[in-house]
């Protein structure tokens, strides 16, 4: 059976919350999906180094409680929380600034697993100036891409740099099909939050945009 994209990128469930962090008030996008995969065995693909890079990108350092890590052309942190196999956080340190990632499993059926994340951020003003440009689509569209490519490979096995080779799949005409339609479905995400709706579409045009190579509005 083919590998439907479109499909797949289907399957996420979307949302935006607001969130406390730390006592402080933050929000949250939120990204849900289940896997047919055993609890123990995806808990495996997302934490172990070796694995890891078959379906995201090389990282370095411990990633245990309190280890440091750096994502390979991406952001950097630590460790926060590890409770094998239901959970973890960590610091998303990039660019200068500091978010937070939370990824929790659950067992979804015989044989499948719901796997929920949420990239949190704080509600200052560098970070709001990102929102009002880009909405949830910012981060959400990348950590689309990620599902998709650990979808890939826990029906194939196989590692994603082949089937979705970086240099040349994000501006196939595939690749910007997954990401309108995913940029799409966070202004709708972003609607259902709150955001007004002339504010969240023209977030995601400019969101689809970055990630298709087209112009960005004005």
């Amino acid at each position: 059976m083919p590998f439907d994209t479109i499909a797949q990128a289907a399957m996420v469930v979307r949302k935006v919350e607001n969130v406390t962090h730390d006592g402080a008030p933050a929000r949250a996008v939120v990204a849900s999906r289940d896997y047919p995969s055993h609890i123990d065995d995806l808990w495996n693909a997302i934490t172990d180094k070796a694995r890891i890079p078959r379906w995201f990108a090389p990282v370095e350092g411990e990633l245990e409680l309190g280890g440091k890590y750096q994502i390979k052309g991406n952001a950097g942190g630590t460790v926060t929380a590890c409770e094998p196999p239901k959970s973890f956080a960590l610091t998303w340190e990039f660019g200068g600034g500091m978010s937070w990632v939370e990824v929790e499993l659950a067992e979804a059926g015989v044989d499948s697993t719901r796997l929920t994340l949420r990239h949190i951020a704080p509600l200052d003003d560098k970070s709001e100036e990102f929102w009002d440009r880009f909405g949830p689509g910012a981060v959400g569209v990348g950590w689309d891409l990620s599902l998709l490519g650990l979808a890939w490979h826990l029906e194939t096995g196989e590692a994603v740099q082949e089937r979705f080779a970086e240099e040349t799949w994000p501006l196939s005409d595939e690749g910007k099909a997954f990401a309108t339609s995913s940029s799409d479905a966070w202004a709708a995400a972003s609607i259902a939050y709150g955001t007004a709706a002339d504010a969240a579409t023209r977030a995601g045009a400019n969101t689809t945009a970055f990630y298709t190579g087209g112009a960005a509005p004005e």
